[in-house]
């Protein structure tokens, strides 16, 4: 596997996660689901910081699109009030 695969691999999946970058920490947590093991790819790059940088240049993730729900008020019930016409 090229760098460039690795690099490719690395930003499709944290990519389908919806972040737009992620530490080394939580890299490993997710165990053997990942496409490419951390030692390789900071073999290839020299460090995490440099294997994002490399990401960020190369294939940018791009940031996780939030929908705004506009959350709309209920309609107050208007109460008549009776009133007596009696006189």
């Amino acid at each position: 596997m090229t760098k460039d695969m690795m690099i490719k691999a690395l930003s499709d999946f944290i990519a389908s996660k919806g972040v737009e970058t992620m530490t080394l920490a939580e890299y490993k947590g997710f165990g053997n689901d990942v496409p490419v093991k951390d030692f390789m790819l900071r073999r290839a790059c020299g460090s995490w910081n440099r294997v994002l940088g490399v990401v960020k240049k190369r294939y940018p993730v791009p940031a996780p699109v939030v929908k705004e729900v506009k959350k709309v008020a209920p309609k107050k019930k208007v109460v008549k009030e009776k009133v007596d016409v009696k006189k």
